[in-house]
């Protein structure tokens, strides 16, 4: 997807659609194929409505390949796609994409890719070699996160009043149509119902916020203790003028900090206790 919000948003539909599939399914197929083959369709419908931000690295497939059985080729070509960042995958077409993920990261046989893709086996391998051919240079060409940016005005509201535990401030900005997505619980709509999450983490000691960016996009940065130097997730909102009408707090959701890497601001002292980012 090149992005990790774009990332969970698919995990999250495949999951969702899995479930209900396996209900009307006489036995279950092989999860690791069949799951996938959701999560990559669903991928591909996304990746046509909506133009994909930057990202970050994939660091969470380090242990996936059999190592009884390494292939030093193989090997050489996979710790280049590990440590490619993801904004960085975004850059290639599609199946060249899909291939090397696989291939590279997943370590899944030619095979079944082909069997996954619907492809010969020597279309994977033509893909395959493009594929790496370009991750390489463009690899060459884009080693550096980017810049940090100042935050909104916006954004730096929203952080400074969180963190002066003004909640009635905070529901102020809350636009009447507003909608709150945390996994794990129904989506709540409207200022009212949406309001009532301020008042969970107005129970909550010590959480702190810190504007960041994401995926090309600000987000906001949850220190669950001032001290800590690293977030422990962040929250995404969307704005109409001065107004929130959309928050994804990533909460429960924690897995995707180990694929993301915020930035902070120049000026943001306050984040880990000592400007740490």
């Amino acid at each position: 997807m090149g992005s990790v919000i774009e990332g969970e948003d698919v995990v999250q539909d495949t999951l969702a659609k899995a479930l209900v599939a396996l209900d009307g399914l006489a036995e279950t197929p092989p999860l690791r194929a069949w799951l996938f083959r959701i999560a990559h369709n669903r991928a591909l419908d996304v990746l046509r409505s909506k133009a994909i931000r930057a990202a970050e690295p994939i660091e969470a497939a380090h242990n996936v390949v059999d190592q009884a059985n390494p292939d030093p080729v193989g090997e050489l070509m996979r710790q280049e796609a590990v440590s490619t960042a993801v904004s960085r995958f975004a850059e290639l077409p599609i199946l060249q994409r899909s291939v090397i993920i696989l291939k590279d990261i997943l370590d899944e046989p030619l095979a079944e890719i082909a069997l996954l893709l619907d492809l010969t086996v020597d279309s994977v391998k033509a893909h395959l070699a493009r594929g790496r051919a370009r991750l390489r240079e463009i690899n060459a060409k884009s080693s550096q996160l980017p810049e940090a940016k100042s935050p909104s005005a916006a954004v730096a509201r929203y952080a400074a009043l969180f963190n002066q535990r003004d909640w009635e401030g905070l529901r102020a900005l809350l636009a009447d149509d507003v909608k709150l997505k945390q996994s794990t619980h129904p989506v709540r709509v409207g200022s009212a119902d949406v309001g009532t999450f301020f008042s969970i983490y107005a129970k909550i000691d010590g959480v702190w916020l810190a504007p960041a960016w994401l995926d090309g996009r600000e987000v906001i940065a949850v220190f669950e203790n001032r001290l800590d130097t690293k977030p422990s997730y962040f929250m995404w909102l969307v704005w109409r003028g001065d107004k929130i009408t959309f928050i994804r707090d990533y909460k429960y959701v924690r897995y995707v900090m180990a694929d993301a890497e915020l930035t902070f601001s120049p000026d943001a002292a306050y984040v880990g206790g000592d400007g740490a980012s």
